[in-house]
């Protein structure tokens, strides 16, 4: 392994938290890029016990996925996010960046304010500015900590409608909902190719 890997390494190693390829490139003070270090490192570790990921469009070592239930540590589960947090954190995720009135639109009930409170505290959700139309709406969007946290190496890789449904995490109300929107799309279709005749 080279310096310039081990340099990099070791600025990984003893971050706090995730890293950006800048930030670990400023922190190296390595002239040339470390991103081929990156990849260099991330295979070296690859199928150890810990492995080098990058979420997010941020680095960090972290313990092997199937190591990590054997290292779990019995500690106080952290509250459950209610129903309205999940559909809230659900809806920023698939549509960032999104105001509170478009959240509240999609779900179709107001978001308190609290909802929002409880996933910025998680360190999921953040402001992400204003959206440039009149009364200058704050709009806000997911985190790396939301991609990490949900192993996600960014938003595509958020599961598809398919996925969901193979899951088992469509409602029967859901899909009910889906079949009838299909099935109105088709008859509108009908008339229109009727009309054309």
């Amino acid at each position: 392994m080279t310096i310039s890997a081990r340099l990099v390494e070791a600025v990984l190693f003893a971050a706090e938290g995730p890293l950006t390829q800048q930030e670990i490139q400023r922190h190296s003070a390595l002239e040339e890029s470390v991103l081929p270090h990156l990849t260099a490192l991330a295979d070296h570790y690859a199928g150890r016990g810990i492995e080098l990921v990058e979420r997010g469009g941020r680095w960090h070592f972290q313990t092997a996925a199937d190591l990590s239930y054997i290292l779990r540590r019995e500690r106080e589960e952290p509250r459950k996010l209610s129903r309205a947090a999940v559909e809230t954190l659900a809806i920023i995720a698939y549509h960032e960046p999104v105001s509170r009135a478009e959240i509240e639109s999609i779900r179709g009930v107001q978001v308190a304010k609290g909802t929002l409170d409880v996933l910025m505290e998680a360190g999921w959700v953040r402001p992400a500015g204003r959206r440039e139309v009149p009364g200058r709406p704050l709009i806000y969007a997911t985190t790396g900590d939301f991609l990490s946290h949900f192993g996600l190496t960014s938003r595509r890789d958020l599961p598809g409608i398919e996925d969901l449904r193979a899951a088992g995490l469509l409602d029967p109300i859901d899909l009910a909902m889906e079949s009838m929107e299909s099935q109105a799309l088709l008859e509108r279709d009908e008339v229109e190719e009727e009309g054309e005749d």
